[in-house]
């Protein structure tokens, strides 16, 4: 018996790069940020062992506050915040500000973590 195989097409849109901007959030460079921040935390905490309540009671935020952060729910929780939960965790945090390219007309704001 022979099967008939049938083959749709599928566009592929290529992204930008940025998942908040390709999902069209109007934060989507503060949004990327807290992400990144988001996932060194849940880093530290992993490659530490620390239990969501024990991990809660280091930066001072309630276990299920701790548990929406880790799935990825941040919204409403600060760059600072996250920051302040990095020191907590062992981390130094430097902020350096420079000059942007003459090229352009405003800076941008990355991250990255050593």
């Amino acid at each position: 018996m022979r099967r008939e195989r049938v083959v749709k097409e599928i566009s592929i849109e290529e992204g930008t790069g940025s998942v908040y901007d390709d999902l069209g959030y109007a934060a989507s460079e503060d949004m990327a940020i807290k992400a990144e921040l988001v996932a060194e935390i849940a880093a530290i905490i992993k490659k530490r062992g620390l239990t969501q309540r024990e991990a809660a009671k280091i930066l001072g935020l309630t276990q299920p506050r701790i548990s929406r952060l880790l799935r990825g729910q941040f919204r409403g929780v600060s760059e600072r915040r996250l920051l302040d939960c990095l020191t907590r965790l062992g981390r130094d945090v430097q902020i350096v500000v420079r000059a942007a390219p003459t090229h352009r007309e405003s800076g941008h704001l990355t991250l990255h973590i050593a």
